[in-house]
């Protein structure tokens, strides 16, 4: 699977290492591309699985600004209501897209 902005894949893993949550694929930490992420100062707080952190995405001179979140330490008890520790894994919106 990959994630896609601007015709650059930013983000790539294996369907069986992503995470599925709230119609939301997640990808592992190690699956991005580092060079295309810039950590903002945004935080918003999902109920039952924590303060999510964001990332713009940089390609070039084009900014979407915080098109990717992750949860650096998600709530407690949401880690056992997933089924997976789903720590820093990196989802996307405002464009991105995810491709098999």
């Amino acid at each position: 699977m990959k994630a896609v902005w601007n015709n650059i894949t930013i983000a790539e893993a294996n369907k069986e290492d992503l995470i599925h949550i709230e119609g939301n694929w997640y990808f592992p930490p190690s699956s991005i591309k580092e060079e295309y992420f810039i950590k903002n100062d945004e935080h918003t707080t999902c109920f039952w699985k924590g303060e999510a952190s964001y990332y713009d995405i940089k390609i070039g001179d084009d900014v979407n600004k915080g098109s990717a979140w992750y949860y650096p330490k998600p709530m407690a008890g949401s880690i056992d209501r997933v089924k997976k520790d789903f720590s820093n894994y990196v989802a996307f919106w405002r464009g991105i897209q995810i491709e098999e």
